[in-house]
């Protein structure tokens, strides 16, 4: 019982005492024109700029349980070489709107109102959270990111009355029938497993008024 007590005390103070740390990527005019060629491409959308309006937000993990590493996977404009499974899809790098490190510390990657290439399909019209951990497949990400992801889901609700969902990316083939799949490249899958089921089950425990994915 002590150890609950001592466990919800602790939740309620970082929840309270949360923020944002601003830690910006490189996205600036290259990224920017990868980023809208991607968009022609995938989703035969000729675009002048690559804002969107966020519908979903997908729950991610990095693969990699150091931030410092995770964080430079999503520096460069352009994708690394050591992904084969996505670079035929475009160079343009991988991102993120925010990372949230084991100790719960939250950082914003990039413009919330700019395209992340983190999700197939359904970048367009979604905001991404990625969480530091899960190296070799572990469901291994820790109580400060649940509770972290928690304030953050909300503070993002409060900001954007458009969102619906909050999806696990492995929950992504979930939305190929609906509205918001622009994907038009019907040989580009990947498997994805994060953020775990657990760690999705005890978020949406926690979390009130979105939508699960469309799984039949």
């Amino acid at each position: 019982m002590l150890k609950f007590i001592l466990l919800f005390l602790c939740a309620t103070a970082l929840l309270v005492a949360q923020k944002i740390e601003q830690t910006p990527i490189d996205f600036g005019k290259i990224r920017i024109e990868l980023t809208k060629s991607y968009i022609k491409e995938h989703y035969k959308l000729d675009v002048q700029d690559i804002s969107i309006t966020p519908k979903i937000i997908f729950i991610h993990y990095t693969g990699i349980d150091d931030f410092k590493t995770s964080l430079s996977r999503f520096k460069s404009a352009i994708l690394l070489t050591d992904r084969p499974d996505i670079v035929k899809a475009g160079i343009v790098n991988v991102s993120a709107h925010f990372m949230v490190e084991r100790d719960g510390t939250i950082h914003q990657l990039m413009p919330l109102d700019f395209m992340a290439r983190h999700v197939i399909g359904l970048n367009y019209s979604s905001i991404g959270i990625e969480n530091v951990g899960g190296e070799n497949h572990k469901e291994n990400l820790t109580v400060e990111q649940l509770i972290s992801n928690i304030w953050l889901i909300n503070y993002l609700k409060k900001e954007f009355d458009s969102l619906e969902y909050v999806a696990a990316h492995s929950e992504y083939p979930c939305f190929e029938k609906s509205p918001l799949w622009l994907e038009v490249d019907k040989s580009y899958r990947t498997e994805k497993k994060d953020p775990g089921s657990k760690f999705m089950k005890d978020l949406r425990a926690n979390i009130k008024g979105f939508k699960v994915a469309p799984c039949d």
